[in-house]
């Protein structure tokens, strides 16, 4: 199958690329820069230059491939064109930026959505995309028939599942694949984990919310590479699957291994102490996935978060 990837060289998508190509795909990878075209060369991709706010080189990418994986998403404020970030950072109460910044990128994946469906519309071509549990109802085991929670932190990507719903009617083979928070392996540089290592080695504590009970689920990106390729291969249309490996890990587990590993103490902070982190890390986010392990026949068989963890991945040698 000839497969369009964007975000093809980030830390999840470059995982997606390797695992499609090795198992016979034809991979047309997105990318914007020298660096990353020289990237997906070495993966064995094709290159197409554009990017997610490209929607004429997102057409043109849809329109030749057998089928579409979208992981490309702006996860921080530097990754948006000029104009929006501007609007994001001087467009009102400095402390409403996280929430502008949500809303542009959820309305970028919006936009890049409909225009990557429209193109497959009317062939029963795949389209799968990512999305986050961190969307769902707080506080219970999230399954793969739950709706989008309104009041939930990862409410703005987490509403573009109905654009997902919408095409579905239309004739393109959707699957949403709900991602957890945390995931993890070799190479993540930006992720959740690197901010929060970052963030108690920068104030000297490790820090959690309240008692740290919350719990956060979690996946290695070789695991959820695996599932990308098999929602593509046989997902049903309107499909929706979890990519959760653990259902959850307690926050303050997690803020005790980072503060043993750092040097630092462990104590519970405001979320305001995690700046752009402050809405997710409260988050109280245990999600399943024996439903998309039935249907897809995937099973996790990559280390564990705390494996990771203990490993020199993270922390250096």
């Amino acid at each position: 199958m000839k497969v369009f990837v964007t975000g093809a060289t980030g830390f999840i998508g470059s995982a997606v690329v390797k695992e499609l190509v090795s198992n016979g795909h034809e991979v047309i990878g997105l990318a914007r820069s020298e660096a990353s075209s020289k990237k997906l060369t070495e993966l064995g991709a094709r290159v197409h230059i554009g990017s997610i706010g490209d929607l004429d080189s997102l057409r043109r990418g849809a329109v030749e491939a057998d089928g579409v994986i979208h992981t490309a998403y702006y996860h921080a404020i530097g990754q948006i064109p000029l104009g929006q970030r501007l609007r994001v950072l001087l467009g009102g109460n400095p402390a409403g930026i996280v929430g502008r910044f949500l809303s542009v990128a959820a309305e970028a994946d919006r936009r890049a959505l409909e225009t990557l469906g429209m193109a497959l519309s009317g062939e029963d071509r795949p389209l799968v995309a990512a999305f986050g549990t961190v969307a769902l109802k707080a506080g219970r085991l999230a399954t793969e028939g739950d709706q989008v929670d309104p009041n939930a932190a990862g409410m703005p990507r987490g509403g573009n599942e109905a654009t997902m719903r919408t095409l579905a009617s239309k004739g393109v083979r959707t699957s949403i694949i709900r991602i957890p928070i945390v995931v993890h392996g070799n190479g993540d540089r930006s992720g959740f984990l690197p901010l929060l290592i970052q963030t108690a080695r920068k104030k000297k504590v490790s820090g959690f919310v309240g008692d740290g009970r919350n719990v956060w689920p979690t996946v290695h990106r070789l695991d959820l590479a695996r599932l990308f390729r098999l929602a593509l291969e046989n997902g049903k249309a309107g499909g929706v699957y979890h990519g959760v490996g653990e259902e959850g890990i307690p926050f303050r587990e997690i803020a005790e291994v980072i503060g043993k590993r750092v040097g630092v103490p462990v104590a519970s902070k405001p979320a305001n102490h995690f700046g752009f982190l402050a809405p997710f890390v409260p988050a109280d986010n245990p999600a399943t996935s024996i439903v998309t392990q039935h249907q897809l026949g995937w099973e996790p068989t990559h280390p564990t978060l705390m494996e990771d963890l203990a490993s020199n991945i993270y922390f250096g040698s």
